[in-house]
């Protein structure tokens, strides 16, 4: 079927919806995974506690560090770190640890820590990352997530970030 000359229906018009497809779904998909490429923790909805206090962040950045505390040495290490950022250190274990001068050890249940570990994709123990406030008690990840072969790695690793 022809009208005025030209056919309602040519390959310059099927090549062009198909690019304008491709190119919306591309965008989509960037935008997606670059809002998704680091997360957010709200500490309104997860709840960490402080020895037996709620914890409420009040710092503008902190570095997160997931360890274990089956090795003997990490919260000695840890108790002792002194960085010019404070430090948030989340036990795998949930282990009670005495706070340090510019450390503290957070705790939390069971269901809420395997919701940290799997929103921020940790598989390996020392990790560390930063966050950084966005607003309130919402904080966004700032940083790659590292893993430390050991925790003496710490300070090093922050000096390169």
């Amino acid at each position: 079927m022809e009208k005025g000359g030209k056919r309602l229906f040519s390959l310059s018009t099927l090549l062009a919806s198909f690019f304008g497809a491709a190119m919306i779904a591309g965008a989509f998909s960037y935008f997606n995974f670059k809002f998704s490429e680091y997360k957010f923790i709200d500490f309104k909805e997860w709840v960490f506690y402080e020895k037996k206090d709620i914890f409420h962040p009040k710092e503008e950045r902190y570095i997160v560090v997931f360890f274990s505390s089956k090795d003997a040495q990490s919260v000695a290490k840890l108790s002792k770190i002194d960085l010019n950022i404070p430090v948030i250190a989340l036990d795998y274990y949930n282990e009670p640890h005495p706070n340090g001068a510019n450390i503290k050890f957070l705790r939390s249940g069971t269901k809420n820590s395997l919701s940290f570990i799997q929103r921020f994709n940790i598989y390996d123990a020392p990790s560390i990352f930063f966050i950084k406030k966005v607003k309130d008690s919402l904080y966004k990840q700032d940083s790659m997530i590292r893993k430390l072969d050991n925790l003496d790695e710490l300070s090093n690793e922050i000096q390169t970030l």
